[in-house]
């Protein structure tokens, strides 16, 4: 139900066993996955499963518009209704979640409206990075951006999307660190789940990908030519060419959730 190539149970595990100790009581714990190990780490259960969740969720394991049926998350992470049930309430906090009469929890379906507030705000605030990254970036950090473009090239022909997703994850983080303005690092940090989720659905659209690359190399060809205006304007033209792609693949995953 909740993934493509392994369970949502099976990555619990995973998970899991990543923060085990040397503890052999802890090694012996064997209650079904993610529930194995909760008197042993730090982070409360519900924390947890909302974190693991999350990250389906961001990378499209679990795509908008899918039902996040409470029995089978229960049984998957083998944790009680309470804390799948604070979990989601969590989710749907960061926007990740919505409730339909009659259907239950799914992965929410962005509004037009919600989606275009997301993304003026990143067009706004990505441009002023680009333009704070011409100013403060040493040459050091303009080269690395570069390769963080050869990356993210590479990626854009291959069959996993998330593979895409991590490089323009990565080269976002070295465009923010050469900015170096903490204002503008928050505010995006804060959108983070819901910027993730909007630009993995707009990559899924036919040519978006190749598209996107082009509009990102004239970012990274305005650095390093020092010219600030030219790279906060493409850096905004980026932002809201997705937006335009988001909308269309949004009004399509809406009408198949009304004809489920």
């Amino acid at each position: 139900m909740l993934g493509r190539e392994a369970s949502v149970g099976e990555r619990a595990d995973s998970f899991v066993a990543s923060l085990r100790s040397e503890d052999p009581v802890a090694e012996r714990a064997t209650v079904n996955g993610l529930a194995a190990r909760v008197a042993r780490v730090a982070a409360p259960v519900r924390e947890q499963v909302l974190e693991l969740l999350r990250k389906e969720i961001v990378e499209m394991r679990l795509r908008p518009g899918q039902r996040l049926v409470e029995r089978e998350l229960i049984d998957s992470f083998g944790v009680s209704r309470t804390t799948i049930r604070e979990a989601l309430r969590g989710l749907a906090a960061e926007g990740l979640v919505t409730t339909i009469p009659q259907k239950g929890a799914i992965v929410a379906i962005p509004s037009a409206k919600a989606a275009a507030e997301v993304y003026e705000v990143r067009a706004l605030l990505e441009g002023a990075a680009a333009r704070e990254f011409v100013t403060h970036a040493s040459d050091v950090q303009v080269r690395t951006l570069r390769r963080a473009l050869v990356a993210l090239e590479q990626s854009q022909d291959e069959t996993d999307p998330r593979v895409m997703l991590q490089a323009k994850n990565r080269f976002y983080e070295v465009l923010f660190d050469g900015a170096d303005n903490a204002t503008i690092r928050s505010i995006l940090e804060g959108l983070q789940a819901r910027v993730a989720v909007l630009r993995a659905t707009s990559l899924t659209a036919p040519g978006r990908p190749r598209q996107s690359v082009v509009e990102i190399s004239a970012i990274v060809e305005a650095i390093e030519r020092r010219d600030a205006d030219a790279a906060a304007a493409a850096a905004s033209f980026h932002v809201r060419q997705a937006s335009e792609t988001l909308f269309a693949q949004l009004g399509a995953a809406s009408e198949r959730v009304v004809d489920d």
